[in-house]
């Protein structure tokens, strides 16, 4: 027997179409991919869809949404130039039943390690740190899963990590009224790839190192 590697090649990233047809024994019925991501992801006001799918028009509006998202990574997208972006979400209204809205906060909280997905292995450092560039801040406004979709419903607040990092360097999370004082670029979806690419730019002119 050939000896084993210790180290299993990656697996391949590729989109699927959704008109993929599941196989084999006791299908009795077409079953395509679509219909499970139908079932799964049709709830976008979930905490978990609306965070994937906030990730969706961050890489969208960068014109990065042609690979596949890597569920466990460093960073929640990566520019081609190395930059890393961490995006959070937050919602007034939630999937459950509410008595009043919901306060707007988002995680910011400094980790000791992290998973790259990159290079398939663990990240460490010393003390706690944020591992991304830059982080966006995603405000959904609307009421409705339906909603999700209406880009007029979205705020998008942009801010580099250095600003966090300076002006709350332990703090865990933040609410959207420390965040403005902070003075983030709030921006719509429109505007968003440019605001991104601006500091990208600026970061890349203080020669901050990714991570």
């Amino acid at each position: 027997m050939s000896e084993i590697s210790d180290r299993l090649p990656q697996h391949e990233a590729k989109l699927y179409c959704g008109a993929e047809r599941f196989h084999g024994a006791g299908i009795r019925q077409p079953l395509k991919l679509i219909d499970y991501w139908k079932w799964s992801g049709s709830m976008l006001l979930d905490n978990t869809q609306r965070g994937i799918l906030a990730e969706f028009l961050v890489t969208a509006a960068l014109g990065l949404h042609n690979s596949p998202r890597r569920e466990w990574d460093a960073a929640d997208v990566r520019l081609p130039s190395g930059i890393a972006i961490e995006v959070k979400s937050a919602a007034y209204v939630q999937s459950w039943e509410q008595s009043k809205y919901s306060t707007i906060r988002f995680g910011i909280a400094p980790r000791c390690s992290n998973w790259n997905a990159v290079t398939g292995e663990y990240e460490y450092r010393e003390s706690p740190e944020r591992w991304a560039n830059i982080y966006v801040f995603c405000v959904f406004k609307g009421e409705s899963s339906r909603e999700c979709l209406d880009m007029g419903k979205w705020d998008f607040y942009v801010i580099s990590t250095e600003v966090l990092n300076q002006e709350v360097p332990h703090q865990k999370t933040i609410g959207l009224k420390s965040l403005e004082r902070l003075t983030p670029r709030k921006c719509s979806f429109r505007d968003l790839r440019k605001v991104i690419s601006d500091l990208e730019k600026k970061i890349k002119n203080e020669t901050v190192s990714p991570p």
